[in-house]
Order: structure tokens, then sequence, then C-alpha cells
């Protein structure tokens, strides 16, 4: 082994030019494939797409060898046949000139940089020996998992197994777990991933800063089509003209931080002017009388001061969600975490969708179900000597997930107990988390991280050791039962082999466990010999799943009409209008409103979102992607544009409240946008050197979002607290 620079870490990162040129052949060699040559023609090898978390299948083609071609999967209930832009460039993650190619070591300090290029046994040895150290020092419980997306599950199932609790996803708190939080407290139930919205049946479909569209969700994006060419009436509230609102009957350009304003006074006229599901609310509803008691001051002249929204035009959306009831769908939303009440929202959206009688309707939610496959009957976990580190004496009495920065604060503090190992798959926690420099200080608290990744991402520019993750189409993941409108269960399997020295998740976990001295906690041999257990538990057939990458399960009702049992698993039984207990635990039991932050003088209010070519800061180095978009844009209102002399595509920099100063990136000159307020794109101004094509490309609206609202219910992020003032850029 030879100790290795910077220089020399950039050049193991990325695949030859001449490797991406030859479309990255396959290996010469034994393999899961089962060739050692190139098979000549095409083959069609069903799969399901990693690229979001929607999981899409897909049909992959390989001609003479080579990839070639990735399509939807006509068979699977999540794509319909078709993939959105990021699916169709999933070919570009294989052919990734940037991605990493060996295991490394860190030999220095964490920010010199200074690697080991290392054999897997190596690799994973140091790791045992370090958790096994940390185990004895500390205990298991001060290791923790951040993970993400379905290829975590055994890594999972291995540090569970090694003892310790504190396993979590930024999708918790940094995504839609307010969402979550506020249905279930109403409904007892949360909405599920994929939501359970459906969108196809809705006659009414209200937006409220759900950017159909631009936050690529295949079917749902599909049924929003379908909605549009059955004449559906759309209502969209955002600060910014989206694409949904280019679609919309009613456009909303509200001020950010006062969607619950609105909400409530939506609720106030629908309740006074008897527009709600009487005959569904007396039935099931628990609170009626103190909810609507609740909603008085809210009147639409009241709301207005705050939102900025008319009171006629609150008045007359109210009346379009009461006309197409039950089959009005005020859509929950996927990332929520905007100001720091985000729970409360979205208990005013669950409120809403309550009164208007949509919960378990045609045209409202859904009722998902799933194919019963057994899990694999794996021996019992050790149980923890010490709770979860993430939320201690229950500080936030309503989150049923574990805590990223939760974790993070522990690490930092040493309370209630110490972490000293972190483990992160498939999540860049830069990226992902508010607050870089707590990110980066808790790192410094650190004995052992570990990074499992495709790309050299800024995370892994912080690791202990860095583990090479072959790409969803090199490699097997657990099976995809998912719960959806329809049952059905699907195959993620190898179309190519990895090029280089990338192994794929399952057996990372599993030679880690080996090395733990946990092999009994993985009894299978080889990933398949786990999936034909768990398959012929359930009676279906592993040969027929791979070759048609997923198998359909029994059509079965999906609502109240249909035979669906009426049942809310909440402490009442019925749809808590008003919940007692929110009120135990010192919470307002119906939401209440409070002003947002104003903007300080000259500045911006920061808001983000998502591209329909890029998913995250996973993919700007793919080249099929970064080529429909290389870079992100500030948008900025024209009259701002023009009192600040600012010129389309001229570059700026972005400054926050607390002198954190952007990448340089290019103004969009929009009417689109409101005066007081600027938007970014999520995922660009990479700072990892490794990352060669997206470097420094763009501005990082995570850099900026250095301030945060952890909601009191649930511990979630709320990061749309920021502000921005703009400079232009130097040369």
């Amino acid at each position: 082994m030879n100790s290795i620079s910077r220089r020399r870490f950039m050049k193991i990162s990325a695949a030859t030019i001449s490797l991406a040129a030859a479309g990255c052949a396959l290996k010469s060699g034994t393999s899961s494939l089962g060739t050692k040559e190139k098979r000549k023609g095409i083959q069609k090898i069903p799969t399901y797409c990693d690229i979001c978390f929607w999981k899409c299948g897909a049909i992959a083609y390989v001609k003479d060898g080579e990839l070639w071609k990735i399509e939807g999967n006509p068979d699977d209930p999540l794509s319909r046949g078709r993939l959105c832009p990021r699916g169709t460039g999933g070919i570009g993650a294989h052919t990734d000139p940037d991605r990493l190619r060996t295991p490394l070591i860190r030999k220095r300090d964490r920010g010199e940089e200074v690697w080991q290029e290392v054999t897997w046994d190596e690799a994973l040895g140091h790791i045992a020996d370090k958790m096994q150290k940390i185990k004895s020092e500390y205990g298991p419980e001060a290791m923790a998992l951040f993970s993400h997306g379905i290829g975590g599950n055994f890594l999972k199932h291995t540090l569970n197994a090694y003892g310790t609790p504190n396993i979590s996803a930024p999708s918790f708190a940094q995504c839609r777990g307010p969402r979550d939080v506020g249905f279930r407290l109403t409904f007892g139930e949360d909405v599920s991933s994929p939501e359970r919205t459906d969108i196809k049946n809705a006659r009414c479909l209200v937006l409220i800063g759900s950017h159909l569209g631009e936050n690529m969700h295949n079917s749902q994006v599909q049924e929003f089509a379908d909605a549009i060419q059955n004449n559906a009436s759309i209502i969209v509230v955002d600060p910014r003209f989206s694409v949904a609102a280019s679609k919309a009957k009613w456009y909303l350009p509200i001020k950010p931080g006062t969607d619950l304003a609105l909400l409530l006074a939506w609720m106030n006229v629908i309740v006074k002017e008897n527009l709600y599901d009487k005959e569904y609310v007396t039935k099931h509803g628990f609170g009626f009388d103190q909810f609507a008691a609740e909603l008085l001051p809210y009147s639409p002249e009241w709301a207005y001061t705050e939102t900025g929204i008319e009171p006629d035009v609150i008045r007359e959306t109210a009346r379009e969600m009461g006309r197409y009831k039950p089959a009005t769908l005020v859509h929950p939303g996927r990332h929520v975490t905007w100001y720091g009440d985000d729970t409360q929202r979205s208990r005013a959206i669950a409120l809403l969708n309550a009164l208007l009688g949509s919960w378990g309707r045609k045209g409202g939610f859904y009722y998902p179900i799933s194919m019963d496959v057994p899990a694999y009957p794996y021996p019992a976990y050790p149980k923890p000597a010490r709770e979860k580190v993430d939320n201690p004496n229950q500080k936030y009495p309503f989150a049923h997930e574990t805590i990223t920065t939760g974790i993070r604060e522990a690490t930092l503090t040493g309370q209630p107990y110490p972490v000293k190992g972190w483990f992160v798959y498939a999540t860049n926690l830069i990226h992902a988390l508010p607050n870089e420099e707590e990110t980066i200080k808790a790192i410094q608290n650190l004995d052992l991280l570990v990074v499992v990744d495709v790309i050299p991402s800024e995370i892994a520019g912080w690791a202990d050791v860095v583990l090479p993750e072959s790409v969803y189409l090199e490699r097997h993941d657990d099976l995809n039962v998912e719960w959806f409108r329809d049952p059905f269960t699907a195959l993620r399997q190898p179309v190519v082999e990895s090029p280089q020295d990338q192994k794929p998740n399952w057996w990372i976990a599993k030679e880690l466990a080996g090395k733990l001295g946990l092999g009994s906690y993985f009894p299978w041999n080889d990933v398949e010999e786990y999936f034909k257990h768990r398959l012929t538990a359930a009676g279906l057939d592993y040969d027929e799943l791979k070759k048609k990458g997923v198998i359909r399960g029994k059509k079965q009702p999906n609502y109240f009409e249909e035979g669906v049992p009426v049942e809310f698993p909440t402490p009442s039984g019925k749809i808590e209008f008003y919940s007692l207990q929110l009120q135990k635990a010192g919470f307002d039991p119906v939401p209440k409103y409070t002003s947002p932050e104003q903007n300080p003088p000259g500045s911006f209010r920061l808001l983000y979102g998502r591209a329909p070519v890029h998913s995250f800061s996973r993919t700007q180095s793919n080249r099929i992607l970064s080529d429909m978009m290389s870079e992100n844009e500030v948008w900025v209102n024209s009259s701002i544009a023009g009192r600040l002399g600012l010129q389309n595509a001229q570059y700026v920099t972005l400054k926050n409240q607390d002198e954190i100063v952007s990448n340089r990136v290019k103004v969009k000159v929009t009417e689109r946008i409101r005066p007081d307020c600027v938007y970014l794109v999520h995922g660009f101004g990479h700072t990892s050197r490794g990352l060669r094509h997206a470097f420094r490309k763009g501005a990082s609206d995570a850099q900026l979002l250095t301030r945060y609202n952890t909601d009191p219910l649930m511990g979630g992020t709320g990061m749309n607290n920021n502000f921005v003032t703009i400079e232009p850029a130097e040369a």
C-alpha cells in the first residue's frame, strides 16, 4: 500500500475518459451475470431505479455487452412503463468518470486528505477493529448509522446485530417527518411513501409548495397529467410560479412563512359556510365543535394581512374545494421542513382534508396495500443497554423515527452519552443537514467515520474509510415490497458489472458482519439465496421475478366505499379535529398561527427546491443529466433585479445573515417569483474536488442554511429561515 495525496485520491475516484467513451464495457472474468465475454446482440434485463426513492420499475438494454438504454417497465405500477428524465439518464451513473473506484483509508488528520488505497479485506478489517474498540470502550450504542434508501437495509441489519439502536435517515427530520406526524395526530396513520394520494381521480387538487413536474416523483407526475386531462380544478399556493402553477385555475403567490394562516382561513370559510362534508365529519370526527370555535378569529380579512392573498380569493378557492368534495385532495407535500411550525402546518392540511371528507375516499387518499412477503428469519438482535441517543427524555414527544440532528447533537456534546462512530450510507450529510459547521465539528469528535458511496461526495472527503459501492445497475438490493395502490414485489438485479473494484451493499454488510463476529446473522451464502427464501415463503417464484422484474398481486379495495374498513387508530378511534394528546403534551390541540420572522432590510428569504433532471446532490457528476442542467440559477424578481442593476445570466454571489458567501451563480431574472424571496435548485455548488465535473458549478443552498428552527413536536429542522443579500460576482 502506498500513501497517496489529494491529487492521487482524485485520480483514484475517477474512471478514465477512455473508459467512459467505451461505455464502461464489462470486465472479463466470472460474475453473477454468468459470462466471461461480451454477449452479442441485445439483452433486456428488468430492475428498478435508484436515482430517487420512488424505485420505479425499469428495463435495461445491454447491447453487445455494453449498457445501451433504460426505459420503464410496463408491468410496474410505479413507472407504468415510463421513466422520468433522471431514470432514463441512469446510464450516466454507470459511466460517470468521477466515480469512486477502490477502498481508501485516511492516513493523516481529517482535513489533510492523505489516503491509502487498500484492499476490501484491509478496509473492512480496519473498520471492524475500530468498531470493536468503540464497543469495548463506549458500548455498541456509540455507533450510529445514517442511511438513505432501500440500499441501506443490509447495513441496518449489521448495525442492529452489532447492538446499536441509533439508525436514522435524513428523510425524517429534514424532509417528510412533520407531515407524517401531523397526519398521524389527525387520522392515526401517515401518508406513506410513495404517498397514498389519489391524484388521478381528484376533481380538485390543491398544491401548497408542492412542485409536481419539478419534484419528479414519477407516478404522481403522471397522475397530475391525468388530472389535468380530466379537467380537474387545480389550486397552487407558492411564492414562485412553478411548473405546476402554470397548469392551475387559481395561483396564490403567498408570502413565505404564512401558509398556516391561509389554511386556517380556508377552514374558517368552509366551516362558516357549511361547505364541509357534514355526514363524514359527524360520523367519524372527534372534537369538531371545539375545533370550529378555535377557527373563529381566522377570517379571510385577517389572513390577507399576513399572506397577501385577497379575501375574495381565499373565499372563492375555499368554495372551489367544497364544491368538489370528497374528491378534493389537498396534497400533503414531501419536503415539508420549512419554518419550524411544520407539524402543526401539516396537521392543518390533514384537518382541511378531513373537513372535505377526502381520507379513504376516491379522489382523496386511498388505502395502500402490499404483498405478504415474510421477512427473513434472522436471529433476534441483542437488546441495547441504552435508549436511542437522539431524543433524550422524549424532548420531542411525537418523533416516531430517529432524529439525525439529534444524533449530531449528541456527538457534539457527549450527552446523554458519547457517540464515537458514524457509518454513512448513500447520504451526503454535508448537503443534507443544516449548518455545515455543526456537522464538521461533530465529525471531529468521532473515532471512526465510514462512508459508503458511489461518488466522492463532500462527506466522503471527511471520512476515515471510504467504501466504493456498485451503482444500482450493477447490484442486487433488497426486495421492494411496496405499499401502493396495487400490491407488487419488485427485484433490483445487476444489469452490467462494476467497472472497477466497487462492491454491492449486501456484500459489504455481510463481510463486515463476519469480521465483527456476527456471521450468524447472515446465514445465507449470497443475496439470491436470501431472495429465494423470502419469495418461497410468500408462494412466489424467483425465476419469474428475475424474468419480469415485478410480480403483481391481486387487486384489492382502496376506498371506504369499496369495503375498506373505516378505522382511525387515534386515541379516540376517530378523526381528531381537537387533539387531547397534543393538549396533554402541552401543545395546541388545534393549530394556531404565529407570524414568521421578517426579512432583515435589503435581504431576501432563501427558498429552494428540486429539478426534474437531478436528485438531491447525487447526480451532478452524471454526464447525461448534467448535460441537461449543469448548474443552478438564482431566481430574482425582475423589479429587484432592476433596482440592483442585475442582468439575466449575470454571475452573482449570495451572502447569508451569518456572513457565509456562496459560490458564484447565474441570475434568472423573472416575474415568476415574489420580490421578497429568491430561489435555488438544491444540490449544486459542490466543493469536493473529486467531483471534477460538478466542482463549484452553481451555488449550494445547503451551505447557506446556517440557521434552522427545530419543530417542538418531532424535532424536524425548519430551514426556510435564512436570508441572503446579492452581490455581483468578481470575474
